[in-house]
């Protein structure tokens, strides 16, 4: 695939980029489109261009956002078949987050980057993939220079196990074992979390 491939952990993983949109929507349709067919287009959503999408499906609206260069995401990549993503991005390419309007009025610091979005193949769940597919977003982000990034894992009370299919973001244990920091709650059961990544 692209020639800024990385390796985490013995896992190739591909920037999302025109020439590797093949693997990520065969992912994406393995799973009727993924999070009940959203192509992981909410969090670009704001203000929302209802009707662009309406006219365009999930699909295509996405596609455009790669081809244009406005989406971003650490694919995994095994045997050739993209089996995870971290989507992430600045700000202005990602504004739509879940809370929004309670993260703006208690943001202290604006984030270079944030983690939004992340998907496993049900083939691959509780396997540590999603770490790997964190871990590889990050290492994208040190390329493109750093600096502070945020994400907004699922904060489960103790010894409650909830279903892989519904942690968009993950956990927070997952990221304290990956060095973010813990900074506030953010709704119900979410929470914002930080760490700041060199340029590579």
């Amino acid at each position: 695939m692209g020639e800024a491939a990385i390796t985490v952990d013995g896992h190739r993983i591909e920037p999302l980029t025109p020439e590797t949109w093949d693997a990520f929507a065969d992912l994406a349709e393995r799973h009727n489109g993924v999070w009940g067919g959203c192509w992981c287009t909410y969090f670009h959503l704001y203000p929302d261009p209802a009707e662009e999408r309406r006219a365009l499906g999930h699909r295509e609206f996405k596609r455009q956002f790669v081809l244009a260069g406005l989406a971003h995401a650490a694919l995994v990549i095994d045997d050739d078949e993209a089996v995870a993503w971290a989507q992430y991005g600045t700000v202005e390419e990602v504004p739509n987050i879940h809370h929004r309007k309670q993260w703006e009025a208690e943001t202290v610091q604006r984030p270079d980057f944030r983690i939004t979005c992340l998907f496993v193949d049900r083939r691959f769940r509780r396997s540590g993939m999603a770490s790997i597919a964190v871990r590889g977003a990050l290492a994208l982000i040190a390329s493109a220079g750093g600096g502070l990034v945020e994400a907004y894992p699922h904060e489960l009370p103790p010894g409650k196990r909830t279903s892989s299919s519904f942690l968009y973001n993950a956990t927070r244990t997952m990221y304290e074992q990956l060095g973010f920091e813990y900074l506030r709650p953010k709704g119900k059961g979410n929470c914002v979390m930080s760490t700041r990544i060199p340029a590579a």
